[in-house]
């Protein structure tokens, strides 16, 4: 997920250096500081600065760490903030003068806040995959299994079932429960191999039951899938997940 245990300043010019994730199938309310001034909203900006505002190298670099940190805010969730602030507090910093946060403290406020930001987030992924699921099970051929695993049987195949440490091919189409996409190797037109003890529980499990040339849906609660933890941009903590799975072989 992201480091946020880092001063504001360190994870701008990080993000910056980063710049110069897929579905890792095979391995397996916020309260915000006090502030004196109006907030300005942090938006993109629309069309490139004309030459004459850069004028020079470290011009253009600082332009681009703008938008670069922009978007990082956005992407996290954080579409406001306190502009001039933020402003003062990098200049005081840049220049070696002392600031409402020393390094320690910084890093400390921005975990604890990012972490009640994620821990809320997930609290509502959790109920509404739960309540998802509680559905689903009611659902004409669906069966769950001890574990809270939910499949249902598009076609059954003839072939041998894979063991825990059998290597096999698939197929698979990922989504969120709402229907959001996030992996599938069907769009891709690539099958893909790994190891069947090798992947997130609910797919293990899964693949134990299927024979060869079978394809399933399975509908996999969060604790047999990322848990607790986001898996990337697209797949939030506590997420449950759809998948449609095509056992194509057990490879040799």
């Amino acid at each position: 997920m992201y480091k946020l245990e880092k001063t504001i300043l360190a994870s701008v010019l990080c993000i910056g250096l980063a710049a110069s994730q897929g579905f890792a199938q095979a391995p397996k309310k916020v309260t915000k500081p006090a502030a004196t001034t109006k907030k300005t909203s942090v938006t993109a900006a629309k069309a490139a600065p004309s030459s004459n505002v850069l004028r020079n190298k470290l011009d253009s670099l600082s332009a681009a760490i703008g938008v670069s940190f922009s978007n990082s805010l956005s992407s996290q969730g954080i579409n406001d903030i306190n502009t001039d602030i933020l402003t003062k507090t990098i200049t005081a910093a840049l220049k070696g003068e002392k600031t409402l946060f020393s390094s320690e403290e910084a890093n400390k406020f921005i975990g604890e806040y990012f972490q009640k930001m994620m821990e809320e987030k997930g609290a509502v992924v959790k109920i509404e995959g739960e309540k998802f699921l509680e559905e689903n099970k009611k659902k004409a051929g669906v069966t769950t299994t001890e574990s809270g695993l939910q499949y249902s049987v598009i076609k059954m195949g003839d072939g041998p079932k894979p063991s825990a440490t059998d290597k096999v091919k698939t197929h698979y189409h990922g989504t969120l429960t709402n229907g959001t996409v996030f992996d599938s190797s069907v769009d891709r037109g690539e099958p893909v191999e790994f190891p069947v003890n090798g992947v997130i529980k609910g797919w293990t499990e899964a693949l134990q039951l299927m024979p060869v040339g079978s394809k399933w849906k399975l509908y996999i609660p969060y604790q047999l899938a990322y848990g607790e933890r986001a898996a990337g941009p697209q797949i939030p903590a506590y997420s449950a997940l759809v998948f449609e799975v095509e056992l194509l072989e057990i490879v040799k």
